[in-house]
């Protein structure tokens, strides 16, 4: 069989393909998203990108409960999405496997929180394993299969940012073809009513026992003894910056299944060592269990609770001294994430910037509104909150206030649930703006189809939402639809609907610039006899503009880059002089 160096999301796809998966339903988020477009990729494996996590979740229970073996993504904070079916398949379990990937985001790279998703296994009561690096992706998606049905029960794989993302050799393997699983009506197993969920929470705490007697047997956890004045527990990526960071001057407790934890792996490795570190990112989950089964450790007294560790972490904290490692010297400059040039975005948070408005933020690329020099949202919670939570914010602040507040959401986040927010507005006779930002993709993810754009997750044609269709379905008469690169009637089409007495729907509709198909204008260019350097055409935020010295007038003006500039044409409208035009040299 051939190696190849893979990411660790596509070394999960990879163990799909080997499990013989069947079914794989998903939603795009950093870190989880290359997933499942790696398993789009393989034959004999249905996928597609659900409306949210939640859904996902409960397609891939439908699937498996008809027999196949299935699968769903997501990120860390899309395990908040779906956490209520989760608690009840604990109690079901399964017939084919089903297995769910969630990826944690410590440090913050792309999310909104640092959340450690082993507490959701902990309190759903579901066995949950974790990899170091693509080689054991693979393998214990593979293995995780195999307990799902060994033990009947859905099964979390937990990665993290630095696993997901970063690539190592994966051996790859022919695919396993199970057969498609006998469906057989079980009204006692499959309908949680209270009368059988009582005996299935029996169920799920004999499990939990069975299941721990396998995290101490198996070898899924496993020792190796070195040096035994320090020894080290660490899962996933902790342990490999454990091992890089100390070699063989410690010993190892290398955790491959984090729920439910071992107890007398852990007790017979803590006598043989003189001091014992717990190791892992986030929360004491590892360090609690221990302390709770009176084992005696050093963890978050010594490791914070925050961020991301590295082997020099380790290494300065268990023994004071810092590893040898290249480094650039010198400071790096600082690149926050910006806005494209050319994005539809820009246009409509300029159109609002000025107008002394609340916006409820939400989240995706438009999450960047809040940045300067924009700086235009007001709060960002969560996933299809901008609507909700101006719902809440209009009612309990009043009519004048509605007039002056609105909601921005993309449509990708619209789908997963801002259309229950926009309900709300409606049933509840609310008096709220809502920005739909139509971009007609999933942007910040990378460029992943939607149910708002016809296409599916391979590109073939499908249905698509109509956005205004489904807007007067629910109860919202007014509606309408604006080119966000067409500013100053943006700008009018927002001050009217804030006027009206009744909730409004403003759909923001130009495709992401980035997006293949789209056709760009010429770039614009400056007229350095009308520029007086003024710097109002920066406040439109847009990377393709700069400031430099003219080397005639010795005067500061603007400057256009003709290879990112696509001719939006927003940065006219913040000039007040009109030395910003179209074609010609700078």
């Amino acid at each position: 069989m051939s190696k190849k160096l893979l990411l660790g999301n596509e070394a999960v796809a990879q163990g799909l393909y080997e499990a013989g998966v069947k079914f794989v339903s998903s939603y795009p988020g950093t870190p989880s998203t290359e997933i499942t477009e790696a398993a789009v990729k393989f034959d004999g494996i249905y996928c597609e990108w659900a409306p949210n996590e939640k859904v996902a979740f409960e397609a891939a229970f439908g699937a498996c409960t008809g027999g196949a073996r299935s699968f769903c993504g997501m990120k860390h904070v899309g395990l908040n999405v779906a956490a209520d079916p989760l608690f009840t398949v604990s109690y079901i379990g399964v017939n084919g496997g089903m297995v769910c990937a969630v990826a944690d985001d410590p440090a913050i790279h792309s999310s909104q929180n640092e959340q450690d998703s082993r507490n959701y296994a902990i309190a759903a009561k579901v066995p949950m394993l974790e990899s170091c690096d693509s080689a054991e992706c693979k393998e214990y998606t593979k293995l995780a299969y195999e307990l799902s049905e060994k033990y009947d029960t859905p099964v979390l794989l937990r990665l993290s940012t630095r696993v997901s993302h970063s690539r190592s050799i994966v051996e790859e393997k022919s695919r396993n073809e199970p057969k498609l699983k006998e469906y057989k009506r079980d009204i006692s197993k499959n309908v949680m009513m209270p009368a059988m969920a009582r005996k299935a929470h029996e169920k799920v705490e004999k499990r939990t026992e069975a299941l721990r007697e396998y995290a101490e047997t198996s070898g899924i956890n496993s020792i190796e003894y070195n040096n035994k004045k320090i020894g080290i527990i660490a899962a996933g990526t902790t342990y490999t910056y454990a091992k890089e960071a100390l070699g063989d001057s410690a010993s190892y407790l290398k955790l491959g299944m984090v729920n439910p934890l071992p107890v007398k792996l852990i007790e017979d490795f803590a006598k043989e060592v003189e001091a014992l570190y717990v190791i892992e990112e986030l929360d004491d989950v590892i360090e609690t269990h221990c302390r709770k089964h009176g084992v005696k450790v050093i963890g978050k007294e010594m490791f914070s609770r925050l961020g991301e560790f590295s082997q020099r972490t380790v290494r300065e904290t268990i023994l004071g001294s810092t590893p040898s490692l290249l480094e650039f010297e010198g400071e790096i400059p600082p690149r926050p994430p910006v806005l494209c040039a050319g994005c539809p975005h820009r246009g409509l948070f300029y159109a609002l910037k000025g107008m002394d408005l609340y916006v409820s933020g939400d989240i995706g690329c438009y999450t960047l509104g809040a940045q300067a020099p924009l700086s235009v949202t007001d709060t960002v919670a969560c996933m299809g909150a901008s609507v909700s939570g101006l719902h809440g914010f209009n009612t309990v602040r009043g009519k004048e206030q509605a007039k002056k507040s609105v909601a921005v959401i993309g449509d990708s986040t619209f789908i997963h649930s801002g259309i229950t927010g926009l309900i709300d507005i409606a049933y509840n006779k609310g008096n709220s703006t809502v920005i739909v930002l139509d971009n007609s993709i999933t942007g910040m993810t990378g460029h992943q189809n939607n149910p708002a754009n016809g296409l599916t997750i391979a590109g073939d044609p499908t249905v698509a939402v109509d956005l205004e269709a489904l807007a007067k379905a629910v109860g919202i008469s007014r509606v309408v639809v604006v080119d966000p690169y067409d500013v100053d009637t943006t700008r009018e089409a927002v001050k009217k609907e804030l006027e009206a007495d009744e909730p409004s729907l403003i759909i923001s509709r130009r495709p992401c610039a980035l997006l293949k198909n789209v056709k760009h204008s010429l770039p614009l260019t400056v007229d350095k006899d009308k520029c007086v350097g003024c710097k109002m055409c920066l406040k439109v935020g847009c990377p393709a503009l700069s400031q430099i010295k003219d080397a005639v007038s010795g005067k500061t003006k603007a400057v256009i880059s003709d290879s990112q500039c696509v001719g939006c044409g927003i940065c006219q409208f913040a000039c007040k002089t009109k030395a910003i035009k179209e074609g010609g040299e700078q």
